[in-house]
């Protein structure tokens, strides 16, 4: 079965938010073995909206939209669709008393804008939203489906998750997407694609190979569909494993941070941060991953000289000598969070992020990272180059890789 996801919204047209909807969705279906074709993204708009679920149609089995649900004046999804389907709006008691009871929870009164959001078309399937107020709507027309979420992220998820992958899975016969993947780290990504090039050249027609990379990394991922292939993935993962030796990193689908966290866990080891540069986005990745605190201690943004010196005890000698950017500098920043903090392991990064603050012999994108893992220690120098924002991340990302390099 084809999908078209259509999210409606000015804000993702003149980028104020990013849509990340789009490929949340098309994640999770193409892992539930449906084919995402399109990607549509339309402005808050009747004749747009109106439009893109009439082309939708001629190219997909199953439209899936997200957005122009909520209550006040522009968002208009549901009155178009109306239209689209030649249907009526009526007054659903139902969808009244979820909101009522969502309301009554968090001590809000019901204003006339939000009760509102009951009247629903009057033959779509209504699903209740037990998230949010706006229900999700479920159309069929000539065999085939148009479903209408909120735009809200975990409103949007919440349906997916519980609602409509649940639906559509039983419905419908797919094949399984089934998928190995490989973080690689210490090569780049065509010199990769040079080592494997026997590799895809002998693999099945109906596996194959992706290369994502990204921050440093790169992620590898080999996939096929249909549990009929299974004993064959199990053969082509292994083989590609062996060829990539010490390239690789890791094997999982998981978010770096996971991984990295995953592995602390499972030795039973804590970790604490030093950041300069990273400005917190090491701590900020690390604990978004819920559990978190099970490994991870805490840490220190010692963006200045001062709180280097005054909180992780780094020596003013070492600052007048080598600089904050330098290989003593975070060795000490990283001692000084073990000291800190207690943890087994600690992750210290100084740079000099950007766009100013350069030297000839320290140019912007000049980042130190060092790692301690119980007795051992690995200081290394890195440059990343002069978008600020990139720096940050590479800076990130190679600490991650680092320390699972140094508990390895």
């Amino acid at each position: 079965m084809n999908i078209e996801i259509i999210t409606i919204g000015d804000e993702l047209l003149i980028g104020q938010v990013v849509d990340t909807n789009s490929a949340w969705i098309s994640s999770k279906m193409s892992n539930a073995g449906f084919d995402v074709t399109y990607i549509t993204s339309i402005k808050d708009r009747k004749e747009a909206i109106y439009n893109a679920v009439e082309d939708g149609f001629e190219r997909a089995d199953i439209l899936l939209l997200t957005g122009g649900n909520g209550p006040t004046k522009d968002d208009i999804t549901k009155n178009t669709l109306c239209k689209f389907f030649d249907e009526e709006l009526i007054f659903d008691n139902e969808v009244l008393k979820n909101i009522e009871t969502q309301f009554k929870e968090k001590k809000i009164e019901i204003n006339e804008l939000t009760r509102n959001q009951a009247y629903v078309p009057q033959k779509s399937t209504v699903i209740q939203n037990r998230v949010g107020t706006a229900p999700i709507l479920w159309f069929e027309k000539d065999g085939k489906i148009l479903i209408s979420m909120p735009g809200v992220p975990f409103e949007m998820r919440w349906a997916m998750n519980e609602e409509i992958i649940p639906r559509l899975t039983k419905r419908f016969q797919t094949k399984r997407f089934l998928k190995e993947v490989f973080y690689t780290h210490g090569i780049t990504e065509s010199g990769l694609a040079i080592h494997l090039n026997n590799f895809e050249e002998q693999l099945p027609s109906e596996f194959g190979l992706a290369y994502l990379p990204g921050g440093g990394v790169i992620r590898l991922r080999l996939s096929v569909k249909g549990d009929e292939h299974a004993d064959e993935m199990n053969k082509q993962a292994n083989k590609l494993k062996t060829l990539l030796g010490d390239y690789l990193l890791a094997e999982s689908d998981d978010p770096l941070q996971q991984i990295l966290g995953n592995t602390l866990k499972d030795n039973g080891m804590t970790i604490s941060l030093a950041e300069s540069c990273s400005g917190g986005y090491i701590a900020h990745l690390l604990t978004n991953i819920a559990g978190s605190s099970a490994y991870f201690l805490g840490g220190v943004v010692s963006y200045s000289n001062s709180a280097k010196m005054n909180l992780l005890n780094v020596k003013q000698t070492t600052l007048d000598t080598h600089g904050a950017v330098s290989q003593q500098a975070v060795e000490e920043m990283a001692k000084g969070a073990i000291d800190a903090f207690g943890s087994d392991c600690a992750i210290a990064v100084s740079g000099i992020a950007g766009p100013d603050g350069g030297t000839e012999e320290k140019p912007v994108g000049t980042v130190w990272i060092c790692t301690i893992c119980k007795n051992k220690m690995v200081s290394r120098e890195y440059s990343f180059g002069k978008s600020r924002e990139n720096n940050k991340r590479r800076s990130a990302v190679m600490a991650m890789v680092q320390m699972l390099r140094c508990m390895a």
